[in-house]
């Protein structure tokens, strides 16, 4: 049953969350009045009975299901109270648009990066492990929980050099930083955005810049973490200042190190398991909240790496 005055939120504008759910669930669904009567299979009308517990949940907690909500909901397949743990944890709030996990690991992350002064997140494209950070880091600058926030990755891309770039310095670091740009735009005004920029509140800038620095009171990304050195990870992680937080993010399956080298991450997956204060999240392909197609290709691309190889 739909509490009185939730039938708009819980089936949204004409109805598109409702025929989402519908398109979803392998049960017949009839609605009358207020009330949800489901038809079908033991299984499925369980499984229906589940997202729209979590539909209303969300609801009645003060937010606005959407027909990706529904979906997220049946792909997890948690009861309405996990569900609303879930996705009503609301990280950043910008011109209406909401920011949040949209699964239980994404929401173990999160939960991560607040409790934990330094977090790594390793798992594939399309899982949140940036956006997630960024929100983390700008509604921490929004309330005063650190001065400043600084994102960093190494300059590193197969087949180019930087050397042959035009511009100076930072016009030739500019393409690589595109993806940290791009979260921002969706989360700070273009002016304030701005004005962070003159001020340093908010400093974009490559790993190789870090490099005898302390870096107090701020919130700091390292993106692309794969292509570190073990020595760049130790020399960025020896940065952490007092009132800092550290979170670095990568993919351990998109290395674009000389072959041979150690990658940087999972030198310090081996190193700092187990040290107090740090932490590790595994992000995995259920996790990815992009394109379906995403989830193919991943798969597409893990299947190939491990199959034997053919003698």
């Amino acid at each position: 049953m739909v509490p009185p005055g939730r039938m708009l939120e819980v089936f949204g504008e004409r109805d598109v969350v409702l025929r989402r759910v519908e398109d979803l669930v392998e049960c017949e669904v009839i609605v009358r009045g207020n009330e949800i009567v489901l038809r079908g299979d033991e299984a499925a009308v369980d499984r229906a009975e589940v997202v729209f517990d979590g539909l209303v949940e969300l609801a009645e907690n003060g937010n606005h299901p959407t027909p990706e909500t529904a979906e997220r909901l049946y792909k997890m397949g948690v009861d309405g109270a996990a569900g609303k743990e879930v996705l009503g944890d609301i990280i950043l709030t910008h011109r209406g648009r909401r920011v949040s996990p949209k699964t239980r690991n994404q929401k173990a992350y999160t939960d991560a990066i607040r409790k934990h002064q330094v977090v790594f997140g390793i798992g594939p494209a399309g899982t949140g492990k940036t956006y997630l950070a960024v929100a983390l880091a700008v509604d921490a600058l929004n309330r005063g929980e650190v001065s400043r926030i600084i994102l960093t990755r190494p300059a590193v891309e197969a087949g180019e050099s930087l050397g042959f770039l035009p511009g100076d310095v930072m016009a030739k670091v500019d393409p690589y930083f595109r993806p940290l740009y791009d979260a921002l735009y969706e989360m700070v005004d273009p002016d304030r955005f701005q004005a962070h920029l003159e001020r340093s509140t908010i400093e974009i800038a490559p790993l190789a810049f870090m490099r005898g620095r302390t870096l107090n009171d701020a919130f700091v990304i390292l993106d692309e973490a794969q292509n570190t050195t073990p020595q760049q990870m130790k020399m960025f992680l020896t940065r952490l200042g007092f009132g800092s937080k550290m979170v670095i993010t990568g993919d351990a399956t998109q290395v674009d190190l000389p072959k041979g080298r150690m990658s940087g991450l999972e030198d310090a997956r081996e190193t700092l398991t187990g040290v107090e204060g740090v932490a590790f999240v595994r992000l995995r392909r259920e996790d990815i909240v992009r394109s379906d197609l995403v989830m193919r290709i991943v798969d597409a691309y893990e299947g190939a790496n491990n199959a034997p190889e053919e003698r």
